[in-house]
C-alpha cells in the first residue's frame, strides 16, 4: 500500500515537473519570438495611464506619423541585418533623394517625373553599396560609411548647402493630406511594412536572406547565390530610403541637404530593439513593428514631458547600447541552449 501511494506521489510530482518545463518552454518562447511586443503593450499601458495628453487622438496619430520615416528604412535594414551586413548611408540616401526629387521637379514642373527621379536614385546608391559589397567584398562598415559621406556631400553640391523650395502644390499632397482622417504617410508605412512582412516570412528570398546570415559559406554551398541576395537586399534599401526621402520633402515642402542626419542609428536601433540580430540569421515583423513603436514612443513622451533635447541625445544613446545588450542576451542564451 505504501509503495502504490510513493508511486502515486512521485507521478504526480514528475506530471508537476513536466508542466513547470512546458510553462517555462512556453515563456521562453513568447520572449524569443515577441519579447518586445509584450514590452512595449506594457509600455503603452504605463504611458497611456501616467503620461499626460499620450493616449489622446491627436498625439496618436502624431506618434505614428513620427514613425514613419524610421519605420520604412527599418523594414529594409531588417533584411541587410539578417544578411549579416551593416548600412549607415541611410540618412545620407535620404536627403540626397528628397534633393533630387524636388530639382527635377522645380526643373520639369512635373511632381511625378520628379518623385520617381528621386526614388531611382536612392535605388541607384543602393545598388552601387550592394554591387561594392556583394560583388568586390568591400567590408560593409567602412563601404558605407563612405558613400553616407559621398552622398552627403552630393546633396549638398547639387543644393548649394542649402534647402531647394517646392512651389507645385501637388507635391504637398504625397506628405500631407489624409485617408479617412490618417495621413498618407502612414498608409505607406503600413503598406511597406506588410510588403516586407509577407516577402520575409512568405518567400524563399526572406528564408535565404536569413540563411545567409546564419551561415554564408553553407548557404553558398546549398546553392544560394549569396551575391545577388546581398546586392538585392541593398539595392531595396536605396528604394525605400528613396521613397522616404521623397515623402519626407513633401511634408517638408522642400528638399533639405541637412535632413537624416543621425536616422542610420535610430533604425539601427528600432531594428535591434525589434530583435533583429547585428550576427545575423533572426528576424521578425512583428518585433520589428515593436522596435520602431518604442523608439517613436520615447521620443513622444520625452516631448510631451518637456524634456530638454541634449537630455533626450542622452535617452537615444542609453536606448542604443541597451538594444545591443539584449541583442548580446539572447545570442548567448541561444548559444547555450544550442550546447
Amino acid at each position: 500500500m505504501n509503495r502504490i501511494v510513493e508511486q502515486q506521489a512521485e507521478s504526480a510530482a514528475a506530471a508537476w515537473d513536466l508542466k513547470k518545463l512546458r510553462i517555462n518552454r512556453f515563456l521562453q518562447n513568447i520572449w524569443a519570438n515577441s519579447g518586445m511586443v509584450v514590452v512595449y503593450v506594457v509600455m503603452f499601458i504605463a504611458c497611456s495611464v501616467f503620461v499626460p495628453y499620450f493616449f489622446t487622438l491627436r498625439n496618436m496619430i502624431g506618434l505614428a506619423l513620427s514613425i514613419t520615416t524610421i519605420g520604412m528604412i527599418a523594414c529594409t535594414m531588417m533584411f541587410i541585418l539578417a544578411s549579416g551586413d551593416l548600412d549607415l548611408s541611410v540618412g545620407s540616401i535620404v536627403a540626397f533623394s528628397g534633393i533630387i526629387a524636388a530639382t527635377v521637379i522645380n526643373q520639369t514642373g512635373d511632381v511625378y517625373i520628379g518623385a520617381l527621379a528621386g526614388v531611382i536614385g536612392g535605388g541607384a546608391v543602393g545598388l552601387l553599396n550592394g554591387t561594392l559589397i556583394a560583388v568586390f567584398n568591400l567590408n560593409p562598415l567602412i563601404c558605407t560609411l563612405a558613400t553616407m559621406q559621398i552622398v552627403r556631400g552630393g546633396a549638398m553640391i547639387v543644393s548649394d548647402g542649402i534647402a531647394i523650395g517646392i512651389t507645385i502644390p501637388e507635391f504637398f499632397a504625397l506628405g500631407n493630406e489624409s485617408v479617412f482622417g490618417i495621413p498618407n504617410p502612414i498608409w505607406i508605412t503600413i503598406l511597406i511594412f506588410i510588403v516586407f512582412g509577407i516577402l520575409l516570412n512568405s518567400t524563399s528570398y526572406g528564408k535565404n536572406i536569413l540563411a545567409i546570415g546564419g551561415n554564408k559559406e553553407a548557404s553558398r554551398l546549398a546553392g544560394i547565390n549569396v551575391s545577388l541576395m546581398k546586392n538585392t537586399a541593398f539595392t531595396l534599401q536605396g528604394f525605400v530610403c528613396g521613397i522616404a526621402g521623397v515623402i519626407l520633402s513633401s511634408r517638408m515642402t522642400s528638399g533639405q541637404p541637412n535632413v537624416g542626419l543621425g536616422l542610420e542609428l535610430d533604425v539601427i536601433a528600432a531594428c535591434v530593439l525589434g530583435g533583429v540580430s547585428l550576427l545575423g540569421g533572426i528576424a521578425t515583423i512583428e518585433g520589428l513593428l515593436a522596435g520602431v513603436l518604442i523608439m517613436g514612443t520615447v521620443q513622444n513622451v520625452l516631448n510631451l514631458l518637456n524634456v530638454e533635447t541634449f537630455y533626450q541625445y542622452v535617452v537615444r544613446g542609453a536606448i542604443l547600447i541597451i538594444a545591443v545588450l539584449l541583442d548580446q542576451f539572447k545570442q548567448r542564451n541561444q548559444s547555450a541552449v544550442m550546447r
